[in-house]
């Protein structure tokens, strides 16, 4: 370290010592200062950053000093909390503010981990344990906790029973309304870049959060389906094992969250009609255009989710549809302009279809012909018409119908070609 930093009293704290006992790559390093001031702070260099408490990044390597502080609930949220970061503040005083105890350790500039709230032991036993009562001050401590049991599931982490306790607490409070739109997709888009990112929805599935956080999400676990389709019979689960299976085949989050909302549709479907949910596609588009506006998810993530929910059963039935029908949903699906984005959904309609029990290992062909489809069809351009003296709307029509002419060929070389039997004359 710099001398700048040799005249404080600082601690390595949080993520970057809990991943380092874990010999997990550290991203990101944040100090933690005992016994100094705003004042003395900006003399050394300093440049302050936070507003609602005393954050500075260092002059040169930018990393993140925090004054040590103590917090105490003064209103609703994760943001109703005042602080004091005086002087007299202690190390141990700062790490009980923490939300769990592998978050509250802090490591000198000589390697010495400072633990007062057992944290090492939690890591060796693969719990996640909250600090102190005080966790239940924060709603939004229950979002990162299904986060990091998510993040962590691959190493055999589990929720303290008396902290899943206080999550439930929280959840059933009303604490998390309060919580901004921005914050909830915040959490859930890193918990989607995750390698377990089912695991964040199970967990607060679990603690009854996404009642109020998702509530077409929570409406799905109970709803059935179709045994001979769905041997996992659950909607929930479906969607979890969908979630899943998108996480093998594509690291993006839009990927990810599309898989999700896929059949969010069927949370609205009527007794009487179970286990069938017939409209169940279009049914789901206004839940994801209401939850898209209100976590404000990007555009970019709620077009594909809307074209998965609306269009996956015409790709799961692409063998039987028509060439005419093929064409209009290689158009709705704007495969001309977004290349990228037919590959993404072709992808999540593969999730759902494997993503059911005994499914995960079958071949979904439906991808690789509509792919190729698209292939061929793509190099009817409109050259040839232009040559020969047509204009207009002319063009556009004989490029629509050489394209029927070629699909219609194609599809049945495919067919015949893979032995696959069609419901569809044509």
């Amino acid at each position: 370290m710099s001398n700048i930093t040799q005249q404080l009293n600082y601690f390595l704290v949080g993520g970057a010592v809990r991943d380092s006992l874990l010999n997990r790559a550290i991203v990101d390093k944040d100090y933690v200062v005992v016994g100094s001031s705003v004042e003395e702070m900006l003399a050394l260099g300093f440049v302050q950053v936070g507003k609602d408490f005393p954050v500075f990044l260092h002059p040169k390597t930018k990393q993140e000093y925090a004054l040590a502080r103590t917090e105490k609930k003064a209103g609703q949220g994760y943001t109703g909390f005042d602080c004091d970061a005086s002087a007299s503040v202690t190390l141990e005083e700062d790490l009980l503010r923490r939300d769990l105890t592998i978050n509250a350790m802090a490591m000198d500039d000589s390697g010495n981990i400072f633990d007062p709230y057992h944290g090492q032991a939690d890591l060796d036993n693969r719990l996640l344990r909250h600090v102190s009562i005080a966790f239940i001050e924060d709603p939004l401590r229950v979002l990162r906790v299904a986060r990091f049991a998510a993040r962590y599931h691959a190493y055999g982490f589990k929720i303290a029973p008396e902290t899943l306790s206080l999550m439930k607490k929280l959840s059933e409070s009303g604490e998390l309304l309060s919580l901004s739109g921005e914050r909830v997709w915040q959490e859930m888009q890193r918990s989607l870049a995750d390698s377990n990112p089912e695991v964040f929805f199970q967990v607060l599935y679990q603690c009854q959060a996404l009642k109020s956080l998702w509530p077409d999400l929570h409406n799905l676990w109970g709803v059935p389906n179709p045994e001979k389709w769905h041997p996992e019979i659950c909607s929930g689960l479906h969607t979890m094992m969908v979630l899943r299976q998108a996480v093998l085949l594509s690291t993006k989050t839009s990927v990810r969250f599309a898989s999700v909302c896929h059949d969010l549709g069927k949370s609205l479907t009527e007794d009487n009609k179970l286990p069938s949910h017939p409209g169940h596609e279009t049914a789901g588009l206004p839940l994801i255009e209401a939850l898209c506006s209100r976590l404000r998810v990007p555009s970019s993530h709620k077009t594909l989710a809307l074209k998965v929910c609306q269009f996956h059963l015409h790709a799961h039935k692409a063998f039987e549809l028509k060439p005419s029908t093929i064409l209009k949903l290689f158009n709705q699906l704007d495969v001309w302009r977004k290349p990228e984005e037919f590959d993404d959904f072709l992808l999540c309609c593969q999730a759902d279809f494997t993503g059911r029990l005994g499914f995960e290992t079958r071949d979904y062909q439906q991808k690789d012909f509509l792919y190729s489809a698209y292939e061929v069809l793509k190099k009817v351009t409109a050259k040839p018409f232009v040559a020969q003296g047509l204009k207009g709307m002319a063009i556009k029509a004989a490029i629509n119908q050489q394209q029927l002419d070629e699909l219609k060929r194609y599809k049945q070389h495919y067919l015949q070609q893979h032995s696959i039997e069609s419901n569809c004359s044509n």
